[in-house]
């Protein structure tokens, strides 16, 4: 007789990497802190004050969801403790306590639980928080009016906003690239500091907890257009790439915003063409568009178009006979 054995056949995956959900949160709040520290620094306790506010709010929307839910709490992956710390990191330190506490329900609420929980939210939820908001009450994100007209002695105008109003040249004579990549601007607590994302960026990266196709075409994409701008333009018309690449949300949006699991593609291809696609949004939102800076809107458009790119798959082997 032959020897026989039970096999026991399991649904994928069949191979795990050691790695979890809250393991890569960690790893991001400790890569978005670069950039926070340098904000707390410079805008001091408000900063402390509204960064607080949101994560804890954040985690606490998520826990009453979860009760109301009747399913187990949620909060130690870290997932919510994530979302309120991008939202923090997009608005003025001077945001009052109800914006934070509404923006927090709406992304927790609204961008996430309202569709099912953690892998089920077609838009990053931090930036649908943000957008509604932005829309809803756009004085208390405006930085010329939240933080130089709140604090005579805060100088510095938002860069974005010398470019749409006085022109590239006045912007240019203002800020240097490299001024504005070092955090001396205007700006989120979070989203001013670009060494501080550029170097939590790529520690992401390295560290497998991001892919690195998304944020290297986003970039592209901003580089290759605004090039374009500049060339086709008028002399003095339009920013060129270094000026685009260093201010607003184009960092943060690069390496904590676009790359966001539940809605952005998987599959190579679909990523590059994601991550572009953003980036071009971004620079015509910019230089032809109604808002100072497009970097939201342009991912939220491309959280969109998620489900459509990554049907772009690779050809399966063998061939059909």
């Amino acid at each position: 007789m032959l020897n026989q054995k039970r096999l026991i056949v399991s649904h994928a995956p069949f191979w795990h990497d050691g790695s979890s959900v809250a393991q890569r949160n960690v790893n991001i709040i400790a890569a978005a802190m670069l950039a926070v520290i340098p904000g707390i620094l410079q805008y001091g306790f408000p900063a402390v004050a509204v960064v607080s506010l949101s994560v804890s709010t954040a985690m606490v929307w998520e826990l009453v969801i979860n009760r109301l839910r009747k399913v187990p709490a949620t909060i130690g992956d870290g997932n919510a403790a994530v979302i309120g710390l991008m939202f923090a990191m997009l608005i003025p330190a001077t945001t009052p306590w109800w914006v934070v506490l509404v923006g927090t329900f709406v992304s927790v609420v609204i961008g996430k639980q309202i569709f099912g929980g953690l892998g089920g939210n077609p838009f990053n939820p931090a930036l649908i928080g943000f957008a509604i908001l932005r829309v809803s009450w756009g004085d208390f994100f405006d930085f010329n009016e939240a933080l130089v007209m709140y604090d005579p002695d805060f100088s510095m105008i938002y860069p974005l906003s010398a470019l749409k109003f006085f022109g590239a040249e006045e912007a240019l004579r203002t800020y240097s690239a490299w001024g504005m990549f070092m955090g001396r601007e205007a700006g989120g607590i979070g989203s001013a500091c670009g060494m501080g994302l550029l170097v939590g960026g790529l520690y992401l990266i390295i560290r497998g907890m991001i892919r690195w196709e998304i944020p290297v075409s986003f970039l592209l994409g901003i580089f290759v257009t605004s090039l374009l701008f500049k060339f086709f333009g008028a002399p003095g018309q339009y920013a060129g790439p270094l000026f685009h690449l260093a201010t607003g949300y184009t960092l943060i949006g690069a390496f904590f915003l676009a790359t966001e699991d539940s809605s952005s593609p998987v599959n190579f291809v679909p990523m590059l063409i994601y991550g572009a696609g953003a980036g071009v949004m971004t620079i015509l939102i910019r230089n032809i568009g109604a808002h100072i800076d497009g970097v939201v809107f342009a991912i939220i458009l491309m959280n969109l178009m998620n489900p459509l790119l990554d049907k772009i798959r690779p050809t399966a082997l063998g061939r059909v006979k």
